[in-house]
């Protein structure tokens, strides 16, 4: 009997400790619920950045046409006569209704020499005689620009240092670059002389020969 029931309580024990196995392989240690969580996708991605909004679409304004200044342009290369080592530019540039000239010279004596715009533009003849009298489109006697009477080609004088170079500079309305003959300065002869313009001597201010000579034409 004893040996019956030792043998029933071996059988139980062997039952339990086969239950408990079974519990222990079923049930998941944590680590593996650990390593299950660390398995699933990794954190889930976190959500995307809102869109920026979009730029405010900016209405294209036309550029503004260039315009244009309205400048024109005429020169006269100066050319020795008369003997003379003369050599010179004169730029006339027109611009709102208005003419300025810038005349330089270089290789004559220092001093005063008078400068006229005279009627033909040719300065053939070696001591420019072939340019003809001052341009006088009024009629009037001659005299100092801007003080009446005086002709439309009186530019007055250059002041020549001792190193043998001179610049004048003027502006007048009375002046066009193909505009009416009367104010059309196109085609016309540049003169220098040897001499000063008196202002007073008809009808060419006393200013002795003419030493340089050139042609107003578009630059």
């Amino acid at each position: 009997m004893k040996r019956t029931l030792i043998l029933a309580c071996l059988a139980c024990a062997i039952a339990i400790v086969g239950l408990t196995g079974v519990a222990l392989a079923t049930s998941p240690a944590p680590e593996r619920e650990a390593e299950a969580s660390a398995a699933t996708p990794a954190a889930q991605a976190a959500p995307a950045a809102p869109e920026a909004a979009p730029a405010p679409k900016r209405s294209k304004q036309p550029a503004p046409a260039a315009t244009k200044p309205d400048v024109r342009r005429a020169v006269a290369i100066l050319e020795a006569r008369s003997g003379s080592k003369l050599s010179g530019r004169a730029l006339f540039t027109e611009h709102g209704g208005k003419i300025t000239l810038r005349l330089d010279v270089q290789g004559i004596a220092p001093g005063l020499h008078a400068a006229h715009l005279h009627e033909k533009g040719d300065c053939g003849a070696p001591d420019a005689a072939s340019s003809g009298p001052h341009w006088n489109p009024s009629g009037e006697a001659h005299g100092k620009m801007g003080t009446a009477p005086f002709h439309h080609g009186d530019i007055g004088n250059i002041i020549v240092d001792s190193g043998g170079k001179g610049t004048l500079v003027m502006t007048t309305d009375l002046w066009t670059l193909g505009g009416p003959e009367k104010t059309n300065i196109l085609g016309k002869a540049v003169i220098v002389h040897a001499n000063q313009d008196d202002f007073k001597t008809q009808p060419t201010g006393n200013a002795g020969g003419r030493i340089g000579c050139g042609v107003i034409k578009m630059e």
